[in-house]
């Protein structure tokens, strides 16, 4: 049997604090970065024409790609932390049994995901406020990205995670930068030069899916280079794993996927209402999603980076080193967080505007962008959170965590003020929601225990 880079045990075990947390993150916070630029690319090409009910249709459609993400999650936070979780405590063999398995998972549930959004595509657009004017742009995209796309797209992130938490952190930020730049590229390729005028939502989501099915083919290339040092490989068949593994995949896969879901439910109970107010403010919100995920994005690179180091020492038992990765991780995020809100609070007009030149979709997006900055900074904390309770197994938390985030603040309070204040209601939603689930979260993880020992978080 092949043994575990050194170098990798290092890293996770004897590399000071800070040097190894920016090892394993800046990796991960580039290929955020790099994966957020090719999503802004496509609503930035797309605002070329100017056309905001072309923006508003790829804005209705992006809370559906997001799904994938979930599925994404599902089975790379989950297979990637067991597998890292097996390798802290020793047990290689099954480890090399559970990565390929993942692989194997996703995709099946990415294929049954594009089947179900092609025989019910309309019915999806027109439940999440697609208009008329809409529908026709969304179909396009949706049949691209989605339809086409799932499965490249769901495989890329999957085994990126993989890569990362095995410690190739390097090789995964590598796989996605390039998926990124290449969709840069085709975009106006496809939008402007190969496909007729009306087809530019189109030509923009055959850019996406063709990147992702690049990143793909990179990630198999690169797991059957590292396979000989580390606990990856390309599924050849259906590897056997413990009955326990399978149900620590979905213990730990499941309230991340759900982290996910629910933020994208909670976006499409956002645009649902948007549409209630036009077309216009439902392009200005999707831009604002773009936009707010340049520091959102970061901080999830930065708890990526943590969540294998968290994971690892966890399973070490050495639990000091685990809570300076956890502590020193929070730091970072929520100041660049803080330094983002500052930046948007004072040239919001111009952040719209590099996206499109519709006077009345850079005033709602003005609008829209100066109250959700500032809840960046909380929205940070409550992600940091989450990454730490399923870094360390934690299941039942990690699940609950999303879950009294959207349903308990977020959603009802969107209704809420929506029913009395209008839009203003609408767009100051996040802040106060994530205000309150910052409270409510600490003090549900103040009661993390390990070993019998409380943990100090604070």
């Amino acid at each position: 049997m092949h043994q575990t880079d050194p170098a990798k045990i290092e890293l996770f075990e004897r590399t000071p604090i800070g040097r190894a947390l920016f090892t394993m993150a800046l990796p991960t916070v580039m290929s955020q970065l790099i994966t957020l630029i090719y999503n802004m690319a496509d609503t930035w090409f797309i605002g070329r024409v100017n056309n905001p009910y072309m923006v508003a249709a790829s804005s209705l459609v992006l809370t559906v790609f997001l799904l994938t993400v979930t599925i994404s999650n599902l089975f790379g936070v989950g297979g990637g932390t067991l597998t890292v979780h097996l390798m802290g405590a020793g047990d290689e063999t099954e480890a090399r049994r559970v990565a390929p398995l993942t692989l194997l998972l996703a995709s099946g549930a990415a294929l049954l995901f594009s089947l179900l959004v092609g025989v019910f595509m309309d019915p999806l657009l027109r439940l999440l406020g697609a208009s008329d004017l809409t529908i026709g742009y969304a179909r396009q995209y949706i049949s691209a990205v989605v339809v086409v796309g799932a499965l490249p797209t769901v495989l890329s992130a999957v085994m990126s995670a993989e890569l990362r938490n095995v410690g190739y952190s390097k090789e995964a930020g590598f796989g996605l930068a390039m998926g990124g730049l290449l969709n840069i590229a085709l975009d106006p390729l496809f939008m402007f030069v190969i496909l007729p005028d009306g087809f530019q939502v189109l030509g923009a989501g055959i850019a996406t899916m063709l990147s992702n099915l690049a990143a793909t083919l990179y990630f198999i290339v690169v797991i059957k280079r590292v396979s000989r040092e580390s606990a990856l490989s390309i599924p050849c068949g259906i590897p056997r794993v413990r009955p326990d593994s399978l149900k620590k995949i979905f213990s730990v896969g499941i309230p991340a996927s759900m982290s996910v879901l629910f933020f994208d439910v909670a976006n499409m109970f956002a645009n649902r209402l948007a549409s209630g107010y036009g077309d216009i403010p439902v392009a200005a919100l999707g831009i604002v999603f773009k936009v707010e995920r340049l520091p959102l994005n970061t901080g999830i690179g930065i708890c990526l980076g943590m969540a294998p180091l968290v994971a690892y020492n966890y399973a070490a038992k050495n639990h000091d080193r685990m809570l300076a990765f956890f502590r020193t991780a929070r730091a970072a995020a929520v100041g660049i967080a803080l330094v983002s809100a500052v930046l948007y609070s004072l040239f919001a007009p111009q952040f719209i505007q590099l996206f499109i030149n519709d006077a009345e979709t850079i005033r709602y997006g003005t609008m829209i962008l100066k109250a959700r900055c500032l809840a960046t900074p909380v929205m940070v904390l409550s992600f940091h959170m989450v990454h730490f309770a399923q870094a360390t197994g934690q299941a039942r938390l990690s699940f609950w965590l999303p879950i009294i985030r959207q349903f308990v603040f977020n959603i009802p309070i969107m209704l809420l003020l929506n029913h009395f204040f209008g839009l203003d209601g609408l767009i100051w939603t996040q802040l106060t929601a994530d205000a309150l689930n910052v409270i409510a979260t600490y003090i549900v993880a103040s009661n993390m225990r390990f070993d019998g020992e409380r943990l100090r978080l604070i």
